[in-house]
Order: C-alpha cells, then structure tokens, then sequence
C-alpha cells in the first residue's frame, strides 16, 4: 500500500476551490445559454413573460412566426367552478400540461396574435396565451373563423395537443373584464 502525504498551504487550497467554483460557473451558464436556444416546451407554465418581447421569443421557441403585436389584448376572469361547456377546452390545455383550474377566480390576459406561417392553411390562423402575472398558463391555435382548435404545439410534432380538433369549440369567452 502506498500513502502519499502533501502539505498544502491554506491560501493555495482556497484558491484551488475558488478556480472550481468559477468552472463550475461557467459550465452552469454555458448550460443555460446552449437549451436556452432550444426549443420551448408548450407543455407547462413558463415563467418570466413580462413583455411583448417575451412573449415573441416563447412563441418563436415553439417555432412559429406571429404578427410583431398582438391583435387583441383581453382580461378574462377565469369561473369559479367549470361547467360542462368547458370540458373540452380544459382537456385541451391539460394534454399540453396546463391546469386552468388552478386560476378559478382569477384574472387573466389573453394575448392573441396573427400566425404567419401555419403549415397550409388558406384562411387566417390564430394563436392565443393566457398570462396570469407572468406565467403561461394556458393557450390554443385557432382559425379566425373557428373552424378549427388545438394545442399550442405544431401540427405534426407528434403532441397530443398539436391535432385540430375534429369537432371544433371554440374557445371559451370565460368571464370578459376588458
């Protein structure tokens, strides 16, 4: 068996931990900034959408392309308890991972914005996010005359949540503030 003793000053050994917590650092952002470019999962509530900007960006992360503003900007007041006429809606946002019946009661924002590039549709498309404080907490793709609603996710993703609806609903108006 071999023992190897070494003497090592405190100021050495106090810099040898501080060289690696700042590697340990530089990996951590490195990792940030290599799956901050990735793609946004519309699966769960994102937190940090403040601005417009923000909201651009998270949708861009889902790959899609939208007007520069949205078209309408409402305050709903989500029920304090859902009907039977909400059932489909709240299994919508539930098989893209979000529970609306978190926020009964509470008011939310939804940004609705013009898609520019919806994979082969000849009508106008629409995607909406429901914002509470700064949360995602829910939203849909939905075509201007209503014809058709799903997921936030693209069409063809392989998400449950990306297919058009077979029988249309639209989305529900909930309780308009604004």
């Amino acid at each position: 068996m071999i023992i190897v003793t070494a003497r090592v000053p405190k100021r050495r050994l106090l810099a040898g931990g501080i060289t690696a917590l700042c590697c340990c650092a530089v990996v951590a952002a490195a990792l940030l900034v290599t799956l901050g470019g990735r793609a946004v999962a519309a699966s769960a509530e994102v937190k940090h959408i403040r601005t417009n900007d923000d909201r651009l960006a998270y949708l861009g992360g889902l790959g899609w392309q939208v007007s520069p503003q949205p078209i309408a900007t409402e305050e709903l007041l989500i029920p304090e308890e859902f009907d039977d006429s909400y059932a489909g809606y709240l299994k919508l946002q539930q098989d893209q991972g979000f529970d609306l019946s978190r926020y009964c009661g509470k008011r939310v924002k939804r940004y609705t914005y013009q898609l520019t590039n919806y994979p082969s549709q000849a009508e106008p498309v629409q995607i909406a996010l429901l914002i509470y404080k700064d949360k995602v907490v829910g939203g849909q793709i939905q075509s201007a005359s209503g014809s058709f609603l799903h997921g936030l996710a693209m069409p063809g993703v392989g998400d449950s949540g990306a297919q058009p609806s077979a029988s249309p609903s639209p989305a529900p108006a909930f309780g308009e503030l604004v």
